[in-house]
């Protein structure tokens, strides 16, 4: 059995309809009950205030039957998570049950009548209740795919996106044309180990320092660096950016905190109440921590040092007026989009 404490208020379209009804039902020249400030406000032309709609939580008793089979686990929990307004409900429902299983997720698919044990069940409804609130997927079954590799991950970490690839096939890119034996390679603040993983495993003349200041956050990457036997050709160091690497760099990447304090509060909540606040926001510009490493680099990158960080969506402009301050020596500064057109990685040389 579990218990679900859902948001029953309608959706703002919803809402709206509501009030089209009572008005459509009442008339236009009927006046609204006095005893609610928040129609009297409307009535007298006010705007209401933020409160007007506050969260109504209803508790449900969710509890799946004996013998539950795949296909109407999945059905019941997609519909719970579709009350929380989750939008990718059937996918995570899916997800959730294939980890319960210890499954592929296509597997469900061919087997939508194997019957669930009481155990499986408890475990399945226990995710969904924590999906419900919200919880990341990637850390309710402790995994995110990234580069083709899958990573351990849990709350000491932000979860990789799919765009920091971006920042991985800059790397690349340079690894390729210098064509070199051994290059060292800084990653700074690497988490999860994602991006030194990702380098280590596809450039094999790659050695990487992957920096982080998170002692937690280092034990998730060593997880990860042990499972994929790279510990020799990845060496974990706790570090305030790049002030503890040991030996200097050609090449610096850095996926670093650049969530603006404003923005901050505007994240989605499977963002801003899971993940580490630490690993998102770079002061009220989201530029602390770029400044801070842009000021670091001279003293610890080779000469002709190549240079790729992830930037927020809308930071191009800026991060490159960095960049020409404070490294006026610096060559061949670009700016690269993803998909969807924002301003993803800035490169450059030193």
């Amino acid at each position: 059995m579990a218990i679900l404490q859902l948001d029953v208020r309608p959706w703002k379209g919803e809402r709206r309809n509501l009030r089209a009804q009572r008005r459509a039902a009442t008339g236009p020249n009927v006046d609204l009950p006095h005893h609610d400030p928040r129609l009297n406000a409307q009535r007298n032309g006010d705007t209401p205030a933020a409160s007007d709609d506050p969260p109504i939580w209803q508790q449900v008793v969710w509890k799946l039957s004996q013998d539950t089979e795949v296909g109407p686990a999945i059905n019941a929990a997609t519909q719970r998570l579709e009350e929380a307004h989750i939008t990718t409900a059937r996918l995570d429902a899916q997800v959730l049950l294939a980890h319960v299983l210890g499954v592929d997720r296509s597997w469900l698919f061919a087997h939508y009548e194997h019957v669930l044990t009481h155990e499986q069940a408890e475990q399945f409804m226990e995710l969904v209740v924590r999906r419900v609130a919200h919880e990341p997927v990637a850390y309710l079954v402790n995994h995110k795919e990234f580069y083709g590799i899958d990573l351990y991950v849990d709350p000491h970490v932000l979860i990789p996106r799919p765009e920091t690839e971006m920042l991985v096939d800059q790397v690349l890119a340079e690894v390729s044309i210098r064509n070199a034996e051994r290059l060292v390679v800084a990653d700074v603040g690497t988490g999860s180990g994602a991006i030194a993983l990702a380098v280590a495993t596809s450039a094999p003349s790659a050695y990487v320092y992957a920096l982080d200041i998170s002692a937690d956050a280092l034990n998730v990457a060593q997880r990860n660096v042990a499972r994929y036997a790279m510990d020799k050709r990845i060496t974990l160091v706790r570090s305030d950016l790049l002030a503890k690497l040991p030996a200097r760099a050609d090449i610096v990447v850095a996926n670093l905190p650049y969530v603006t304090s404003d923005d901050y509060v505007t994240l989605e909540p499977d963002v801003r109440n899971y993940e580490p606040v630490g690993a998102l926001v770079g002061g009220p510009l989201g530029l602390d921590l770029i400044t801070r490493l842009l000021r670091q680099l001279p003293r610890h990158v080779t000469p002709d040092a190549f240079v790729a960080l992830e930037i927020g969506y809308n930071q191009g402009a800026a991060v490159i007026g960095l960049v020409e301050t404070l490294l006026p020596q610096a060559t061949q500064v670009e700016l690269h989009r993803d998909y969807q057109g924002h301003d993803r990685v800035v490169t450059f040389q030193l």
